[in-house]
């Protein structure tokens, strides 16, 4: 029997609002409070009052210059106009360095497995907006308020996740079409798409296909985005420091890295959830949700994600978060069978719906258990116990926050079917 142990944690899936605080230079210290780094206190102010909710109105003017601009330049040292080009930006220089009490740093250390921690969604819409993020940037950036909130609210109602994306760098807010992207990632895989456009006008929509995006149906939503084609896989690395500051000081290095290896593949993204796995990233269309990505990973994800593989060295607890199509014991299974059998090839594998296991209750904290049936493209079939249970530690899920118990799934293998 093998067996595998994962970290789970309830705000991946629900994601209630996350602190940000205590760790050095992020996102031009987007709301954090520096450790280790000089940062002029006028940043965080001029960063507060650019990316919250009144960003569409007053934040049009001012954001600009001083949200980006004054806060990017005062949270690096020696930083550079985040106008210049990002290869001279700051963040190209590696990654950052986080306070040691950081959330991600704490769970590095601590070497939590990452399965089952992906946050679940059938699809994305996925919109590019530069400038300055809040917190809830869907609503707190210079995207107009009530338009964000009803895009974010009709794709949570569908089963979808909606995502602010800008491109890695400096982040000056301007007008013109904006990229937009559409992903089907799909209980299954092989069911997986992706679609990109150019959008003059993000209110048009307003008028997607709904239905068509929650089932999967490429042709139907194609048909009500207008310009829209298949694109390439695409890679969304979190960086948005009002969610946590780990994300920006260890994503946006990350991201500038890829992004000039792979241009148009590679974007910063507002949120993914898991700031403890940082830096994180997604991959789309199928997504895959990776944790502790670095320079090297990345450039291997890139591609071999061209083939629609995985590479070897990111299949495993330390980086593999899940599949966003099914559910945490689900991702769990999935991804305990793909390192048992060392499957790279991101449609070979995929979870049936988890049932409970008998005699464990699914809706509490405490023996909590399920079996998932794992299937194989070549036919064969695993059968895997599921439980999520307390580990022996508290850490906090994000900067700032208070140490809770961490909970993890446990996955092991009880039948195998060849």
């Amino acid at each position: 029997m093998s067996d595998a142990a994962t970290a789970s944690s309830e705000s991946d899936k629900t994601e209630p609002a996350e602190g940000a605080e205590g760790a050095e230079g992020a996102e031009g210290a987007e709301g954090a409070e520096g450790t280790g780094v000089s940062a002029d206190p006028s940043a965080d102010s001029s960063a507060d009052s650019s990316a919250d909710s009144s960003a569409d109105s007053s934040a049009d003017s001012s954001a600009d210059s001083s949200a980006d601009s004054s806060a990017d330049s005062s949270a690096h040292a020696n930083a550079v106009s985040p106008a210049e080009d990002f290869d001279e930006h700051p963040a190209t220089s590696g990654h950052g360095r986080p306070a040691t009490d950081a959330c991600s740093v704490q769970w590095d250390r601590d070497g939590t497995s990452a399965y089952g921690t992906a946050a679940t969604a059938r699809f994305f819409v996925v919109v590019e907006q530069p400038g300055p993020w809040g917190r809830d940037a869907a609503r707190e950036s210079h995207l107009d308020h009530d338009l964000g909130a009803e895009l974010d609210a009709r794709t949570s109602r569908a089963g979808g996740r909606f995502m602010l994306i800008r491109r890695p760098g400096g982040h000056p807010a301007h007008d013109g079409p904006r990229r937009v992207l559409l992903a089907h990632a799909g209980v299954r895989p092989e069911d997986a798409w992706l679609l990109s456009a150019e959008v003059d006008d993000i209110g048009s929509l307003l008028g997607l296909d709904w239905g068509a995006l929650a089932r999967g149906s490429r042709t139907l939503v194609q048909a009500s985005l207008p310009g829209s084609g298949p694109a390439e896989p695409t890679l969304l690395v979190c960086t948005n420091g009002r969610r946590d500051v780990c994300c920006a000081v260890r994503g946006r290095p990350l991201a500038a890295h890829a992004a000039r290896l792979a241009p148009g593949r590679v974007w910063e993204v507002s949120h993914t959830g898991g700031h403890r796995f940082a830096p994180t990233a997604v991959l789309l269309p199928w997504g895959q949700t990776l944790a502790r990505l670095d320079d090297h990973g990345a450039e291997r994800v890139l591609a071999a994600s061209d083939s629609g593989n995985l590479p070897a060295e990111l299949v495993g607890p330390m980086h593999d978060r899940g599949r966003s199509g099914v559910t945490g014991p689900a991702q769990c299974a999935e991804s305990h069978v793909r390192a048992e059998t060392a499957e790279t090839r991101l449609t070979a594998l995929w979870a049936d719906e988890p049932v409970a296991a008998e005699g464990l209750d699914t809706s509490g904290p405490q023996g909590t258990g399920w079996e998932v049936i794992v299937n194989h493209t070549d036919g064969r079939r695993w059968r895997v116990a599921v439980t999520r249970v307390p580990a022996d530690r508290t850490r906090p899920e994000s900067c700032g926050k208070k140490a809770i118990h961490v909970m993890e799934h446990r996955a092991a293998t009880l039948e195998a079917w060849f």
